[in-house]
């Protein structure tokens, strides 16, 4: 049995009329008091929401969930037949994991109680009975409600995107808001609904896309800086000197932002994008330790994320840094926009991006239908399609199987004669395993084709030296890897490929680094450029996996520390 329960405003006024507190409980008499407590006090501003069995408590979640409501509190009676309330609420957790959880038990019960503080994060055990709920049980609840509302989980208003399907901007503003978690809700130009709110912002038959943030601002086609701007991310440093500057927000450069403001370094973390890397865009990371079940790039980003803020590094986003300077013992990054800023030392976790396509008709088509590393943001889209794959390992892999929930079929083409080479074999397997998913191995794309999107792609069979042009709507590339450090040339010593030398690399001919002044060799990370470090992918011979690039970034701040205290 579920209830329901009143909605519309009362104390905790910043939460919705579509936030619940959920009870349940198995004796109906209990159910119907806690309900009616509940009630009296915060009916006006909750929904609540009753049930007398875990089942149907869980089943009540779902539905909120499919709504798209809010779940601030649950409150569950320990003694429940068939699932008691922490195996209810640990099974809660997967829906809504934010909410607070509450604990209702008798005396007897206070052991099992504390034990599943630790089991399931518990937020408050309350005895029974409550009498008077003025004092044992409405503060219990003011106190979670504040707690909840100050939370990662608090209801956030929506941004709007309004585009066209097979528009480039569109595509990228998509990605853009999904990898920085920024709520948004997409509209179709072509649909009413789209052309409605165009209408409405006073926007219709301007150029596309046009945003519309929670505040009710207009955006025309904005810049990823402005938009940034707009919706709330940080952009622009709050100092012009700190201890670390971290450049890249991949795992090895949230590695580095964690462990620098953790052990008291003023750190600043400036990212071009979105923090997360490649590795963000990961529909599923499986063999990262710690997380048996899985662990998709978002949620991993968003917690390192978390941690580093927490720490009190400064995340900055869309900050294109174009330069690094050495002044002295100070180590300075110029920005794009000529602005600069300084510190004691600098790691380098610029990280690589996804080489590009070299076939006629790509690069037009690119993000109207041809789409590097999207496969999050563009998965709605594939239902009922037939996609094609670029790339043979890891990432191509995790995005085929993630995209084979969607398609009808998923084909990846391997330009190799197999996967066995450059492709985890818990992939392999997995993929094996897949009916809907089919590897072609020796195959190129050697062209593609389409007016506004893609409609086409020539493949050749190296094998057999044929071609064949296939029908294709959607195409994801993964094809390696390019070091994005360009904008260290001349500055820092990078291999032939333009992935960075640091430490042994730099010594291997026994000699130290050119315009090397120290009377030491390079430590371990750094670069040739005393006080600048590099971590994660963007280091020559570096083993391209997430929890190595961690690891790096948390030992650069090591070397950091020793560099300092050396200067």
């Amino acid at each position: 049995m579920t209830d329901p329960g009143g909605m519309a405003g009362a104390p905790g006024a910043a939460a919705t009329a579509r936030t619940a507190i959920v009870t349940v409980d198995d004796d109906p008499g209990v159910s119907r008091a806690v309900a009616r407590d509940l009630r009296r006090r915060y009916g006006q501003s909750h929904r609540i929401v009753r049930a007398e069995s875990a089942e149907t408590a869980l089943d009540a979640l779902k539905e909120l969930k499919l709504r798209g409501d809010l779940v601030a509190v649950i409150l569950a009676d320990y003694r429940m037949p068939q699932m008691n309330g922490v195996e209810f609420l640990e099974r809660a957790m997967d829906v809504y994991p934010g909410a607070r959880r509450v604990l209702l038990t008798a005396y007897a019960d206070t052991e099992a109680a504390i034990e599943a503080i630790n089991v399931v994060d518990l937020d408050h055990y309350l005895l029974k009975p409550w009498d008077p709920p003025e004092e044992k049980l409405y503060p219990v609840v003011d106190a979670l409600l504040e707690t909840w509302l100050a939370s990662d989980y608090r209801p956030v208003p929506e941004t709007k995107l309004v585009g066209h399907r097979w528009s480039a901007r569109s595509s990228e503003v998509r990605e853009f808001l999904a990898r920085n978690q920024v709520p948004y809700r997409w509209y179709s130009s072509d649909e009413p609904e789209g052309r409605r709110l165009l209408a409405a912002a006073g926007a219709d038959g301007l150029t596309l896309p046009v945003v519309i943030t929670a505040d009710g601002e207009v955006l025309v086609e904005p810049a990823d800086a402005e938009l940034a701007g707009r919706v709330g991310l940080a952009t622009t440093p709050s100092k012009d000197f700190y201890d670390l500057i971290v450049i890249g927000g991949g795992p090895a450069g949230l590695g580095a932002a964690v462990y620098g403001a953790s052990e008291g370094l003023r750190t600043v973390l400036m990212e071009r994008t979105a923090t997360g890397g490649q590795a963000g865009q990961s529909s599923r990371i499986e063999n990262y330790l710690g997380f048996p079940d899985g662990v998709s790039g978002g949620q991993l980003t968003a917690r390192a994320r978390l941690q580093a803020t927490k720490f009190g590094a400064e995340v900055l986003t869309a900050r294109d840094v174009v330069g690094l300077e050495v002044n002295g013992s100070a180590r300075g990054v110029r920005f794009a926009d000529g602005s600069r800023v300084d510190a004691h030392a600098v790691i380098l976790a610029t990280g690589v991006s996804y080489r590009q396509l070299a076939a006629p008709g790509v690069e037009e088509l690119t993000g109207r239908g041809v789409f590097y590393g999207s496969t999050l943001t563009e998965a709605a889209t594939c239902a009922g399609q037939d996609v094609f794959i670029v790339g043979g390992a890891n990432s191509a892999g995790q995005a085929a199987v993630y995209l084979s929930k969607h398609a009808r079929s998923v084909t990846l083409l391997v330009r190799g004669p197999s996967l066995e080479n450059s492709m985890s074999y818990y992939l392999i397997q997995q993929i094996a395993g897949i009916p809907s998913i089919l590897v072609r191995t020796c195959t190129d794309v050697v062209a593609a084709g389409g007016d506004d999107h893609l409609e086409s792609l020539t493949l050749r069979d190296s094998a057999a030296g044929t071609t064949q042009t296939v029908r294709a709507q959607l195409l994801f590339v993964f094809i390696g890897a390019a070091p994005l450090t360009d904008w260290l040339d001349g500055v820092v010593a990078r291999d032939e490929r333009g992935f960075v030398l640091a430490g042994p690399d730099l010594v291997a001919d026994g000699r130290r680094p050119s315009g090397w002044e120290p009377d030491r060799a390079p430590y371990h990370l750094e670069t040739s450029v005393p006080g600048v470090f590099v971590a994660g992918d963007a280091r020559a011979e570096s083993a391209k996996r997430v929890a190595s690039a961690v690891g790096e970034g948390a030992m650069a701040v090591m070397l950091v520390h020793r560099y300092l205290e050396k200067t």
